[in-house]
């Protein structure tokens, strides 16, 4: 069997880390792994191929930024050409960016099953790019694994029944897998001169908080006021539009740190010792929950509403400083933790399911 992966986003890099590592285990599977360039900084793309062991890519399409349909577009042209030239047997995608949905319709125009692992997720804001690409794809897959019970109620909420695996979420399997290498192998916390759960870290970087400079300004006023260090790893975007502000929140006496963005194992260390997590990454608030650190979510709503309901992630008003610092002081580890993701061994029941359904 011969599968064709697509990834493109440092997400997609830490969840193919795990299914890809167990596809190539059996000699019967030919994965051929397909990087469109989405995410092109050496800090959010090579590092994680190093530090995850994950495959050379087969083929580096160095497609990088551009607006929604140019960057779409341009995946569409060449990911059509490597499917012609490849002929498989599926393609396999990830989560909710433009290199899943180009990779889904491309494969859908050349009628070659999709498999979509992170499926049934829905924020029911369809002014959210992420969210057309989920359901564009959902709907077209023939392999539908859910992260979550929950996501594939939704599924069948939409009339998507069959090929449908609440397998738990492949998240999970990364973080068990490299959480204690990553704590004694990362040095973030002695560099940055930080103690064990007296700072906040926060990662700002959709277009609805990132491109509206009122907002994003907000968002700076509300952490500079949490009374503790805020560490901020800086997604390019992010990065480019401080530049634009000139505030006092960006003195040397600012609580805030802003960072360049970090390796999957300095990240997974310095969030995991946390007091709480600020974030507008639908991964992030994932990783804090598998974590066991309190979340903030600088959104009007998230697709892990699950996590809210359990109390460990709370919604916050990005456009408000005052909202922001109370839902930070009242974020706090609860006494339950129900286990939403999983068992951790979500690679294998992938694995599983692809066998049954494509076999040799």
């Amino acid at each position: 069997m011969k599968i064709v992966t697509v990834i493109g986003a440092r997400p997609q890099f830490i969840k193919a880390c795990m299914v890809s590592k167990r596809l190539r285990q059996d000699p019967s599977i030919q994965e051929v792994l397909v990087h469109t360039g989405q995410h092109y900084n050496a800090n959010m793309s090579d590092v994680f191929f190093t530090q995850l062991n994950i495959p050379k890519p087969d083929y580096h399409l160095g497609i990088g930024s551009g607006s929604h349909g140019e960057q779409t577009g341009k995946m569409l042209i060449e990911l059509e050409q490597v499917f012609i030239k490849e002929k498989p047997d599926a393609v396999l995608v990830y989560g909710d960016t433009n290199s899943t949905i180009a990779g889904s319709l491309a494969s859908s125009k050349l009628h070659i099953p999709i498999i979509h692992v992170e499926s049934g997720l829905r924020s029911f804001n369809r002014y959210m790019p992420e969210e057309i690409n989920r359901i564009v794809t959902d709907h077209l897959s023939s392999l539908l694994f859910c992260p979550s019970q929950a996501a594939a109620n939704q599924l069948k909420n939409e009339g998507i029944t069959k090929g449908v695996y609440a397998t738990g979420d492949i998240m999970y399997d990364a973080v068990l897998h490299y959480k204690a290498k990553a704590e004694k192998q990362s040095a973030i916390l002695s560099q940055l001169n930080l103690t064990l759960k007296e700072y906040y870290v926060a990662t700002i970087h959709r277009a609805e908080n990132t491109d509206d400079l009122t907002r994003l300004s907000a968002i700076m006023e509300g952490l500079s006021k949490l009374g503790k260090k805020v560490i901020l790893p800086l997604h390019p975007r992010t990065k480019k539009q401080l530049q634009q502000l000139n505030a006092p929140i960006f003195t040397d006496k600012s609580s805030l740190l802003f960072i360049d963005p970090l390796d999957y194992f300095d990240m997974l260390a310095l969030m995991s010792q946390a007091k709480a997590i600020v974030t507008d990454s639908g991964g992030v608030q994932k990783e804090a929950y598998m974590l066991r650190i309190p979340c903030v979510t600088l959104r009007d709503e998230t697709e892990w509403i699950e996590t809210v309901e359990a109390k460990w992630n709370r919604l916050a008003d990005a456009r408000n400083p005052t909202a922001i610092l109370k839902a930070v002081q009242l974020a706090k580890e609860q006494s339950t933790y129900p286990a939403l993701f999983g068992d951790g061994h979500s690679a294998d029941q992938i694995y599983t399911i692809i066998k049954k359904n494509f076999p040799s």
